[in-house]
């Protein structure tokens, strides 16, 4: 006789069904794990060993065999202790075949039973839904996989308490889905005195989630800007909440189980890694870009940052997603973010004062910004210079608009744009329109139609470069609420392109 139980191994956000079989056969006591598992998923054997002992269960006196199958698939992590576990009960006749057969199961065993919380727990139910399968999960996942909603989720906190469950003697009611409130934003723009003009490229930018970038010396409030920028952004979507969550949940960044609906906004170090700014290392983790997906990534100090790292975002940024490539699998992630970074003109940072310049201006300017290459500069829907503040500038009173009234034109532009892509897949903002539905969207009237050719012969734009001052000037009017590109949409969205 051969128990079934079902589990998952995660393949980028994709999580593939893994069937857990056990048999039991006469023979010299042994305990064997087969199915190709990693040092985790072979040292598991060792935890269902003691997790039993606790409960005052011993291991048969024969030879005990777990496959996981398929058999080529790699299987990494802890997440395997409590299918495997499970599959040995059924085995054993401790708990019913048909009970262990219809749930997807995923949990860490302690020594003592108890069971220890994992990630993935999100995709997992997804997966068991898609099976038509349960799930079984630690207490701590339970309220992160009810999100699903699709799948009656079963969280216990130990192995003797899921046991009690299948066998009738203590039902476990169905774990329900977590709650994080939405922490409202604590940075508002119009504690930033001055910079109008950034603050404008700054809405133009969450409208539209066009890729900004910010020039000026130390303390003109480049990071300052960027760090309100999610004061103004609509909140997430529910799809795009789950899409966003599920990679959150892989990196074991969710919180009480909670999915919450503000947009992410991640700032890496200059000195992070390829591996951690696109994904990689052990297991293929997603990176920065993947853990932004539908959010910001803010890299601040653009130019420190090594030029391989930098040159890794020109394909994710045009595509929307990108792979880890290893020798044995090719895993996906999904990273549609807006990128906003922020520089020095030079070195020292003060290109522009003649009074404080080094000795090498204006060589030294092209010399440090020469490190973001052309084709990423490119990328760059927008580009704005930040000047310094005067003392004078900093001593008057609060003027400027507040985030909430900045993300009430943001949200009803973002609101005409989901109207527009509605029947468009794959499209849902101004930055996302390409080819044919680009040249539809547009509407560009007489007047502006000149100055878009003009411009571009003038400044010889590349195509990329002419379609993206487009897509600009499409949000510009939605933020107008004007169905028509007129002249000074496309004057307005060129100078961005145009500026540094």
């Amino acid at each position: 006789m051969v128990a079934r139980a079902y589990t998952v191994a995660f393949q980028g956000v994709e999580a593939r069904l893994v069937e857990v079989q056990c048999a039991i056969a006469a023979g010299l006591p042994a305990f064997n794990l087969v199915g190709l598992p990693d040092k985790a998923v072979s040292e598991a054997k060792e935890r269902v060993r003691a997790a039993m002992t606790a409960m005052g269960l011993a291991l048969p006196a024969k030879r005990i065999t777990v496959n996981l199958s398929p058999a080529d698939l790699p299987k990494e992590g802890s997440h395997f202790d409590l299918p495997i576990a499970l599959a040995l009960l059924a085995a054993m006749e401790v708990l019913p075949l048909d009970e262990v057969a219809a749930q997807v199961a995923l949990g860490e065993l302690s020594l003592d039973g108890t069971l220890v919380p994992v990630i993935g727990a999100l995709p997992a139910a997804l997966a068991a839904a898609e099976a038509d399968c349960g799930l079984v999960c630690p207490a701590a996942c339970g309220a992160e996989a009810a999100w699903v909603g699709a799948v009656e989720v079963i969280a216990p906190k130990t192995l003797l308490t899921l046991v009690n469950h299948f066998t009738g003697r203590a039902a476990l009611a169905p774990a329900l889905p977590g709650t994080v409130p939405d922490v409202a934003a604590d940075k508002d723009l119009a504690e930033v005195k001055g910079q109008e003009k950034a603050k404008r490229a700054l809405e133009i930018a969450a409208a539209g989630r066009h890729h900004l970038l910010m020039v000026g010396p130390p303390g003109s409030g480049k990071s300052m800007l960027a760090a309100r920028l999610p004061g103004i952004l609509p909140p997430l979507e529910p799809e795009e909440a789950l899409e966003t969550s599920m990679i959150h949940s892989l990196a074991g960044l969710l919180d009480e189980g909670g999915i919450s609906r503000a947009r992410p906004f991640r700032t890496p170090h200059h000195t992070a890694s390829m591996a951690a700014i696109v994904g990689g290392g052990r297991g293929a983790k997603p990176g920065e870009i993947s853990l932004a997906h539908h959010g910001v990534l803010f890299l601040d100090e653009l130019p420190e940052f090594p030029r391989t790292v930098l040159e890794t975002l020109r394909q994710p940024i045009e595509t929307g997603d990108v792979v880890v490539a290893r020798a044995n699998a090719h895993v996906r992630y999904p990273c549609r973010f807006m990128l906003v970074a922020a520089a020095n003109p030079c070195r020292c940072g003060h290109l522009a004062d003649p009074a404080r310049a080094c000795a090498r201006v204006p060589e030294c300017g092209a010399d440090y910004l020469g490190r973001i290459s052309g084709p990423l500069m490119d990328r760059f829907d927008l580009r704005v210079d930040v000047p310094q503040v005067t003392v004078e500038d900093l001593a008057l009173p609060r003027s400027g608009e507040t985030s909430a009234s900045v993300a009430a034109r943001v949200a009803a532009a973002r609101a005409i744009q989901r109207e527009r892509y509605a029947a468009s897949p794959g499209t849902a903002v101004n930055a996302d329109a390409e080819g044919d539905l680009l040249e539809a969207v547009v509407a560009l009237s007489d007047g502006a139609a000149k100055l878009v050719t003009e411009v571009a012969a003038r400044f010889r734009l590349s195509a990329r470069g002419y379609h993206r001052v487009l897509r600009v000037a499409r949000t510009i009017a939605d933020l107008e609420g004007s169905a028509t590109v007129e002249k000074p949409h496309v004057a307005e969205a060129a100078g961005y392109r145009l500026a540094l």
